[in-house]
């Protein structure tokens, strides 16, 4: 049922919950959060075995249209000793059932891209907290739907971006709020990944082994190999996005601005399928993304922020952070780290694993060992962790749907400029100027949030 009675312009939206109906703010806690998932696929089953870990979460139902979805959901559960839950399949509607469950607080959405703006809207509608892997909407119109529905139904959006708990990520934001950089000035970041393996494989495998995409391929090769065919952009800029939005209090103090684009040639992914099967027609295909996305933002305090998409091409893994500001900087690439006055040596880097073992952040030395064999190096535990004690606690989650539409309309915003000719593009207010009065909250202490 839609809930009409939203809250606005309260204490608790001064201090910093700005979405929450009454029944969530003064509800009794609860002991268990109990889960819906839709969407079962190799990513949706990393947050399944999350789930399976903890005992303050129970999995009620999951949502998926494919058999090796569900038979691999099923074989966890059972390797879990955990009860199996009830399944939803059969059509791209099925979801809609699983969100008409009364026994389901929140539902987890790992779906291909083009089906998370429906979904989650359809799940707030229902009075249920989302949780949504990247991206948020296709369109710009998409983002906005999603924040006028969080805030007339008053439910939570949170979006999983785990690199926003990443450890070093993590450690550089508490040097940066103990002003060790100094005033921040310039920050970098983005998708620098090769997933040429993730984007083509055999039908069989969840990633390479093959040059198969589109309906004969599985898991991510069977839709997201299509968006660089067809659509040119920062397809994925949430990685580098979300963990520097918190650097310079996005939303929170701050906001962008504007931005703008620009895309190289695309070759990469067509000599890969070259190398790999001579003559394949997939190596001749128009691929329109191009091989590096460039993207710069600007921010209304002076700060720029500099975004890269660079997923085609052979390259070893990193997110390419940098952290600059008037006192110092950190490198990502070469795990290094500058302090002037401070350093080693004048002029020359120091370690970076010096600085962020002493500079690590309370959470991450709290839970630590709870952290210890989760995915992507413990990060998932915790985005994971973030997203459950919000709704067990009946909280605002600590990235907000403001949060999460910011950090995801850069792929729209960006596919635009380039479209039009490396134009600026003005940057929506999602806030509606809430956030010059908005404090940050992310990661505060060791909360748990």
């Amino acid at each position: 049922m839609l809930r009409r009675d939203f809250i606005r312009n309260t204490a608790i939206a001064a201090a910093g919950i700005s979405i929450l109906p009454s029944r969530v703010i003064f509800g009794k806690d609860t002991d268990k959060v109990r889960l819906g998932y839709i969407g079962v696929g190799a990513r949706g089953q990393n947050h399944i075995q999350e789930g399976l870990l903890r005992n303050d979460v129970e999995i009620v139902a999951i949502c998926d249209l494919q058999e090796w979805a569900l038979s691999g959901t099923r074989e966890l559960f059972k390797k879990a000793g955990k009860k199996l839950p009830v399944e939803y399949t059969g059509g791209l509607d099925a979801y809609k059932k699983l969100i008409g469950r009364k026994d389901i607080d929140a539902v987890i959405i790992s779906t291909p891209w083009q089906f998370h703006k429906d979904q989650a809207i359809d799940a707030m509608k229902a009075g249920k907290y989302v949780g949504c892997e990247v991206i948020a909407g296709l369109t710009v119109q998409d983002h906005w739907d999603i924040v006028d529905t969080s805030e007339k139904t008053g439910m939570p959006y949170m979006t999983l971006e785990n690199v926003c708990y990443r450890r070093d990520v993590m450690a550089a934001l508490n040097m940066v709020r103990q002003g060790l950089f100094g005033e921040i000035v310039h920050l970098e970041g983005g998708y620098q990944h090769d997933l040429r393996h993730v984007l083509f494989n055999d039908g069989k495998s969840w990633y390479g082994k093959g040059v198969k995409y589109g309906a004969d391929a599985i898991s991510e090769a069977q839709w997201r190999t299509q968006f660089n065919i067809d659509r040119q952009g920062d397809i994925y800029p949430t990685h580098g996005a979300g963990p520097m939005m918190q650097m310079v209090d996005i939303n929170r103090g701050n906001r962008f601005t504007n931005l703008v684009s620009f895309a190289s040639k695309a070759r990469g992914l067509g000599a890969y399928v070259e190398e790999l099967a001579p003559g394949n027609p997939a190596a001749k295909l128009n691929y329109k993304n191009g091989d590096i996305i460039t993207t710069v933002l600007n921010c209304a305090n002076g700060e720029t922020l500099l975004l890269s998409h660079d997923t085609h091409l052979p390259r070893p893994y990193s997110l390419g952070f940098r952290v600059q500001g008037t006192k110092g900087i950190w490198m990502d690439v070469n795990k290094s780290v500058y302090i002037e006055g401070q350093s080693q040596n004048y002029d020359q880097w120091d370690a970076a694993k010096d600085w962020f073992t002493k500079y690590d952040h309370p959470l991450w030395k709290k839970y630590e060992k709870e952290a210890e064999g989760a995915g992507h190096g413990g990060m998932d535990w915790f985005v994971f962790n973030a997203f459950v004690e919000s709704v067990k606690q009946k909280k605002q989650t600590p990235i907000d749907v403001y949060d999460s539409v910011t950090m995801s309309v850069i792929m729209p915003l960006s596919e635009k400029s380039i479209n039009e000719g490396n134009t600026p593009q003005e940057f929506p207010d999602f806030t509606r100027g809430k956030w010059q009065t908005k404090k940050n909250v992310f990661a505060l202490d060791d909360s748990g949030f």
